[in-house]
């Protein structure tokens, strides 16, 4: 199943294509025009939310707290850097293909766990809104 995204500045190409290949629809900031510009991550937030995109960033802490306060929102993902670009794709989409619901007003975090014997795997967990 298709998703639609958009990533912002600092969402990393390698990424944005990965998904691509994938078969995602991917908007990038630059491509719709909204980057070095200096947006607030509110209005991000906002752009990504009325194009209908889940928004996609390594801007963890901005956007945890604007999901507290953003009543209505596409979506929100977030990923730490890391340089496994692939694992946390994968993470995401095997997440998101398992999970079967919207994405609207959710907030996932893609994080790292290092499992003893096995080496890091990544994981989805959500955040509330508290």
């Amino acid at each position: 199943m298709a998703i639609k995204f958009y990533s912002d500045e600092n969402f990393p190409t390698v990424m944005v294509n990965l998904l691509r290949a994938d078969g995602h629809d991917v908007l990038t900031s630059y491509e719709a025009g909204q980057a070095n510009q200096g947006i607030p991550d509110d209005q991000v937030l906002q752009y990504a939310t009325v194009s209908d995109r889940i928004l996609i960033t390594e801007n963890r802490q901005d956007f945890i707290d604007l999901h507290r306060t953003v009543l209505h929102h596409a979506g929100i993902i977030i990923f730490k850097h890391d340089r496994d670009y692939a694992g946390k794709i994968k993470a995401m989409t095997d997440f998101l293909n398992e999970d079967g619901q919207s994405s609207e007003n959710r907030l996932l975090r893609v994080m790292k766990q290092n499992t003893k014997g096995v080496g890091p795997s990544f994981f989805v967990q959500e955040y509330g809104r508290g």
